[in-house]
């Protein structure tokens, strides 16, 4: 006679301190760590000036968190940069847009133009013409990803942060920036490089300005 086995008790994984063993922690909400996506420009300025006295490379690390902010520019963008893309006489630099954007040229602000010069005489006076702008302290090779979002990370620390930043926050940050001054959509959609229109109206919707100065009756 066939008798069947009693079935086994059902056996649970074990809790770890993320989570059930062999399940990935869940990703925390980018509201749970910090209040915002965007840093405002004091908050930029002090990055920038915590890079620069960081080491001798800190005119490169605050000229990259300068040019990113300014143009909009995702880390990619930023590492890829040449010097071929400034134009110096006319004070302008082309933009190549990851993520099949559209390409554009933007002007350089007196700022940025001062930065990027002193940035090529210190490059040519260590690697001597060189086809990238920012380069890594060895051999010249241009900086990858993995450099700027260490970078990013340090800077965090060392400007005592309050919360968690990120580089893409710099792309947020000049967006928000340029919605807040009135800038139209479409405008902004052609300066971020957005294909799709619905990108850029983001930044317009949540612009922190975009009531002010509005009064009831």
């Amino acid at each position: 006679m066939y008798i069947k086995a009693p079935a086994s008790p059902t056996k649970t994984a074990p809790a770890s301190i993320y989570g059930r063993v062999g399940f990935p922690p869940r990703r925390r909400k980018n509201s749970d760590i910090r209040p915002r996506e965007f840093l405002t420009e004091p908050e930029i300025n002090k990055l920038m000036d915590v890079a620069r006295r960081h080491n001798r490379w800190g005119h490169r690390d605050a000229t990259a968190v300068l040019v990113a902010f300014s143009h909009g520019l995702r880390p990619v963008e930023l590492c890829g940069l040449e010097w071929g893309q400034i134009d110096f006489r006319q004070g302008s630099i082309l933009i190549h847009r990851a993520k099949n954007g559209i390409p554009s040229t933007h002007y350089l602000s007196g700022k940025t133009l001062r930065a990027l010069r002193q940035l090529q005489r210190e490059n040519h006076g260590r690697y001597g013409p060189g086809r990238y702008i920012f380069l890594s302290e060895r051999g010249g090779t241009p900086v990858t990803t993995a450099w700027f979002r260490k970078m990013f990370a340090d800077l965090e620390v060392m400007a005592k942060m309050p919360w968690s930043i990120h580089p893409h926050q710099l792309r947020h940050s000049c967006a928000t920036k340029y919605a807040n001054l009135g800038k139209d959509t479409r405008s902004l959609q052609g300066f971020l490089g957005h294909r799709n229109i619905q990108s850029s109206v983001v930044y317009c919707s949540l612009a922190p300005n975009r009531f002010q100065g509005w009064e009831k009756e």
